[in-house]
């Protein structure tokens, strides 16, 4: 599996409310990755990726849920794992982040770690795609500040927009070198311990086959923002009260 990156974002809201929110992007040269790849709560992050084993992921996310930091969870987990050498894991949760390769990895491999972000990959054209990928979401972090995300055009951009864009970075350096394989895919999946009336629909966003992975992921979620501001202004009474009788005919 290509490349990944694991975030966490620490904000407050206008009104005073401290939250975090995590969020896994990833893309590859292979159908499907969101299936794959990605898992996220409102503790942590993980992606799980090479040689893929799932339970990694699904168990590390687990183990976070029940209070485990991030790195004691992905540690125990590939200390049990005999194809741990073949495994690239990463995540973060709210304290701490991890990232490993294994070093029997194929091709061009290795991550990167910042102070509450994690980049992975394999298989791809060198270093800089991963580069590209942490400096594009660097630039644009909400972390630590007051986020007055207020919806498009409004505050900064939702970190799932934030997230394709740094896939989009990284793809520009070359991506995946595997260009024999022209079916792709790309997701997106956040999480944030913020309630919403509606959960944000533009937040668990997948492209399972196609062979313009990043640009169709951003169609998609341009699409679901649209359309989750919409179902706002037209049921905003209904969602307030859960009832039905209140939506607009």
């Amino acid at each position: 599996m290509t490349f990944s990156i694991c975030v966490r974002e620490a904000y407050e809201t206008p009104d005073g409310e401290t939250h975090d929110r995590f969020g896994v992007a990833v893309t590859t040269r292979l159908p499907g990755v969101g299936t794959l790849c990605p898992f996220v709560s409102e503790n942590g992050a993980v992606a799980t990726q090479s040689l893929v084993n799932v339970d990694l992921g699904r168990d590390g996310i687990r183990y976070v849920d029940d209070g485990l930091a991030v790195d004691d969870a992905l540690e125990a987990l590939l200390n049990a794992d005999d194809g741990a050498s073949q495994r690239q894991l990463h995540g973060v949760d709210a304290d701490s982040t991890f990232v490993f390769s294994g070093e029997d990895c194929e091709g061009w491999f290795g991550h990167l770690e910042g102070d509450h972000y994690t980049v992975a990959g394999n298989l791809l054209v060198g270093e800089s795609v991963l580069e590209a990928t942490a400096d594009a979401y660097a630039e644009s972090a909400v972390h630590e500040t007051t986020d007055e995300t207020a919806g498009a055009g409004v505050g900064a951009d939702p970190l799932a927009k934030r997230l394709i864009d740094a896939l989009e970075a990284g793809h520009g350096e070359g991506g995946d070198k595997r260009e024999e394989l022209p079916i792709q895919s790309a997701a997106v999946v956040v999480e944030t311990t913020e309630d919403y009336e509606f959960t944000p629909s533009y937040n668990d966003l997948r492209v399972d086959a196609t062979e313009s992975p990043i640009e169709d992921l951003r169609e998609t979620y341009e699409l679901a923002l649209e359309g989750y501001e919409d179902t706002l202004e037209r049921y905003a009474d209904a969602f307030e009260e859960d009832s039905l009788e209140e939506a607009a005919e």
